[in-house]
């Protein structure tokens, strides 16, 4: 778990950090890119858990900058949130901003394995679809690459 500042609004338990993940609809990707200004990509994705590791699959056309910066690079960082509400007040210092959000770090890799890149493609239609199995992905499996992301730290936040 990433430390903190503002642990009043820090989620520890695992199950509520998971509940946030699957109801989040577009996770960032942030790769570095040497002396220059990071490069971010929203992605739609899909996660399951393996024990106590967290892990994102994500789909990719074969080649792109994408792919050339997973290749170089594969220690990423990631950001995800969800339920962003403005608080109004009668004062601007009684605003506030609504919100749950994770954050964290983690490896990139390409998957090869057949059977996993049909469970991460899985994965991708259940996060949007409630339904991870029965798909035929035999019609684009040859033609999309499948990422998986394993989280290695990560930090949860709640503004209520």
């Amino acid at each position: 778990m990433i430390e903190m500042r503002r642990k009043d609004r820090q989620v520890t338990d695992g199950a509520a950090i998971d509940a946030i993940i699957r109801g989040c609809d577009c996770l960032r990707l942030a790769f570095p890119v040497g002396d220059g200004a990071p490069y971010i990509l929203p992605l739609n994705f899909g996660f399951v858990r393996e024990g106590e590791k967290r892990v994102f699959y994500f789909h990719s056309a074969k080649k792109g900058r994408k792919l050339d910066l997973a290749r170089e690079r594969p220690l990423v960082g990631f950001e995800l949130d969800r339920g962003g509400e403005l608080v109004s007040g009668p004062a601007a210092c009684d605003y506030a901003y609504r919100f749950q959000s994770v954050i964290g770090t983690g490896r990139l890799e390409l998957v090869e394995d057949e059977a996993e890149r049909l469970r991460g493609l899985g994965c991708l239609m259940g996060q949007y679809t409630g339904r991870s199995e029965g798909w035929d992905f035999s019609r684009m499996l040859a033609a999309v690459e499948v990422l998986r992301l394993t989280v290695e730290e990560l930090s949860c936040k709640e503004h209520e």
